[in-house]
């Protein structure tokens, strides 16, 4: 479980195609420190395990259908990635809860920056933009955002400047593809309340 407060920026080093499964190699820093293998690190948003370890690289072993259902089937060395390391049971709880299962992706359609505020407007598939709400919490790339707008297939949320500075999100451009993970709340509710009619 993570919370959507990104610790650090990493780059992926190496993605090696293998039968059954992709190696991810990702040199990163601070969330290398105190790793122990089978441990769960957010990338993107997306939850994975670590299989292997040392003092600058993360390694993954990343399964068909996690590619498939987010940005990871395009990584490639040199791209910049998103971090946070599975919560603490005694840790500061900020953020929203999010459980690092992406429900797919979407695409930034419009960035716009006002006094410092960046707003992005993301395209989604209509069976995910239905299990988001205005002023309800969202993951994409795996950072904790608020819902500020929802309209024409698309849903809109805002970057304070030190979001846009401490993730990659700021400087993603439209027609960058993101993931996305609805808030788990407000589909349990809407799933448990179809079971109910």
């Amino acid at each position: 479980m993570f919370t959507g407060i990104i610790e650090e920026i990493g780059t992926i080093l190496c993605v090696q195609r293998r039968a059954g499964c992709s190696r991810l190699v990702i040199e990163a820093e601070s969330v290398c420190r105190d790793v122990k293998i089978g441990e769960s690190v957010s990338v993107d948003g997306v939850c994975l395990t670590v299989v292997e370890a040392d003092a600058r690289r993360l390694f993954f072993d990343v399964m068909p259908q996690t590619l498939g259902m987010s940005t990871l089937r395009s990584a490639r060395p040199g791209v910049r990635v998103n971090l946070e390391r599975a919560v603490k049971a005694d840790s500061r709880f900020g953020g929203h809860l999010v459980s690092g299962h992406v429900d797919g992706t979407g695409v930034i359609r419009l960035k716009k920056t006002s006094g410092g505020q960046k707003t992005l407007s993301i395209a989604v598939a209509p069976a995910l933009l239905k299990y988001i709400f205005l002023r309800g919490s969202i993951a994409v790339d795996g950072i904790s955002l608020t819902v500020s707008d929802k309209r024409r297939g698309c849903f809109s949320v805002c970057l304070i400047p030190h979001t846009a500075q401490a993730t990659t999100l700021g400087k993603k451009t439209a027609g960058c593809r993101v993931n996305i993970e609805a808030d788990m709340i407000a589909r349990m509710s809407l799933d448990s309340g179809k079971k109910g009619s």
